[in-house]
């Protein structure tokens, strides 16, 4: 991996990251560096099964947003203390 494309991959990360925490309601007990590696994780498999597919930009981006929201969800379920 190049130096930029390390850079990039925090970038798209970090959208990706945060638009999912956007979508899930409540509010998440992650960080933002599990922020980051939740959004690279998402856009990694996004991008992996949409290219696959052979689907357009907006398709593979609701696809990661997808994956990175269900990491959130699943997450949050986790870290969540007992009451």
């Amino acid at each position: 991996m190049e130096f930029s494309g390390f850079f990039s991959a925090i970038f798209v990360g970090l959208i990706i990251g945060a638009a999912s925490r956007l979508v899930v309601p409540n509010s998440q007990p992650l960080g933002c560096l599990l922020t980051i590696l939740i959004g690279i994780l998402a856009a990694g498999a996004g991008a992996a099964i949409g290219n696959a597919q052979g689907w357009a930009f907006w398709a593979i981006f609701a696809l990661q947003l997808l994956i990175g929201a269900l990491i959130v969800l699943v997450f949050s379920a986790l870290a969540r203390p007992r009451s």
